[in-house]
């Protein structure tokens, strides 16, 4: 039995329009999210071969391919989630969800900040990567991270909880290359009720990075 499986989306292609049109939600999904999880599949069959024969001549590039599939599934996972037909704006008290909008206050300053951030660090990922809002367990606070290639500039503790997926297949056929249009767009389909889940969910896995015993 695979390990992973595709997670079915919470939404049909068509309910993200305007800002993305089904077509690309269906090879999104149905092509791309899938790949992963069958790489990812594909990756540890190939690990467990390579302990059974002791053969460990290609080690570095399967660990390599398994931490990129998974986290192309992991991430995507959070991004169908933190979508929603009936999103945008801010995070508003009103809304249920003054503890998120106060974390990012507290975090960067003022929402416009944030806003800015991370519609920078997503549109400005060099070649195909993620822009990401996350909960450092450290501090207590929240980050903007740049993923590359599904890897790297993260912190190793932190927790994503809001992704906006850079990569062109994510926007290509709608937006060609203008890569900050698509990111502008994004802000009126986030999820913040999903966001803010994430974010209490968080908080709450005090005992999730150990730097001492």
């Amino acid at each position: 039995m695979a390990t992973y499986t595709l997670p079915e989306l919470p939404y049909d292609y068509a309910a993200l329009e305007p800002v993305i049109n089904p077509q690309i939600i269906e090879l999104h999904h149905d092509k791309h999210h899938a790949a992963y999880v069958k790489g990812a599949n594909d990756t540890l069959e190939q690990l467990e071969e390579a302990r059974d024969k002791e053969a460990w001549g290609a080690i570095n590039g399967l660990q390599k391919n398994l931490a990129f599939h998974l986290s192309g599934h992991i991430l995507h996972s959070i991004y169908w989630h933190n979508m929603t037909g009936d999103g945008g704006g801010e995070p508003l008290s009103a809304d249920g969800v003054g503890d998120l909008a106060d974390a990012i206050t507290e975090s960067f300053g003022t929402f416009a900040g944030f806003k800015s951030q991370l519609t920078k660090a997503s549109a400005t990922t060099q070649g195909s990567g993620w822009g990401v809002l996350a909960y450092e367990p450290l501090s207590g606070k929240l980050i903007v991270e740049q993923v590359y290639d599904h890897q790297g500039n993260v912190g190793q503790g932190s927790v994503p909880i809001l992704v906006f997926d850079a990569w062109e297949h994510a926007f290509y056929l709608q937006y060609k290359n203008q890569k900050v249009d698509f990111i502008e767009a994004m802000w009126r389909v986030v999820n913040w009720q999903d966001v803010a889940k994430r974010y209490a969910a968080a908080k709450e896995r005090t005992d999730v990075l150990l730097l001492a015993p």
